[in-house]
């Protein structure tokens, strides 16, 4: 998918389920939980289920025939792996069958005041992926102040990265509507904008697309989509 989610302007029902990333990134996530997450995405049509590399091919065997993406995490959670390792990764979860990649960022280089260390991280896993899967940068936003939040964006959009999003939902804080304004502002209206950590309701994914998000990652999608007017169903 691009940048721009083709349903933007219809946020309801079916329309706000393109929005999601449906995730499952818990470490004690067993087989059955995924394979319960692949169809709940194809019974509600969500743009994506977002698992950690290891389930990927199982993933990619239960979705090969549906429209339903796969997005994996790379360097997660932390962004501290080194940049041949991220890349490596995004490669092999591609090979898996991984059809978007959510790498995290080095956090810590930025703070260290290392953005070229930073760009060159980004655009190498951007590389890796070599086209066939766009590259979603996690800043986590609630270790960054307003300005690195900035820096961010526009290292990661340097670097060709298709989309910024907020969080990991392991680290402090959670998607804002603030955040999510400033990074829209920041990359303009080409770059996608993916609001995760903390979304759990339909009043807060509604939110966030009024804000300038494309795609929202979410474990409660169904009770997002539900309260929307879809079919019934309880989210994790």
């Amino acid at each position: 998918m691009s940048g721009q989610d083709k349903s933007r302007g219809g946020s309801e029902g079916p329309a706000l389920a393109r929005y999601i990333d449906h995730t499952l990134l818990k470490p004690d996530a067993t087989a059955d939980a995924i394979a319960g997450l692949c169809e709940e995405a194809m019974r509600y049509g969500f743009a994506t289920v977002c698992v950690n590399p290891y389930w990927v091919a199982d993933a990619h065997a239960r979705l090969k025939s549906s429209e339903v993406g796969i997005t994996t995490v790379v360097g997660f959670p932390l962004g501290a792996s080194t940049t041949a390792v991220k890349a490596t990764e995004a490669a092999a979860a591609i090979a898996d069958g991984a059809t978007e990649i959510d790498m995290v960022m080095n956090i810590g280089a930025l703070k260290s005041g290392r953005p070229d260390e930073v760009g060159r991280d980004i655009a190498a896993v951007v590389a890796a992926c070599a086209g066939r899967a766009p590259v979603k940068v996690i800043l986590e936003t609630g270790l960054l102040s307003d300005e690195e939040k900035i820096e961010s964006c526009r290292l990661a959009q340097a670097a060709g990265a298709a989309f910024v999003k907020t969080s990991t939902g392991f680290g402090p804080g959670a998607a804002t509507v603030e955040d999510i304004a400033l990074m829209r502002r920041t990359v303009g209206p080409e770059m996608g904008v993916k609001a995760s950590g903390g979304v759990r309701d339909l009043a807060a994914a509604r939110s966030m697309i009024a804000a300038g998000a494309t795609r929202i990652g979410a474990s409660a999608s169904v009770a997002i989509v539900s309260d929307a007017g879809g079919a019934s169903g309880s989210g994790y």
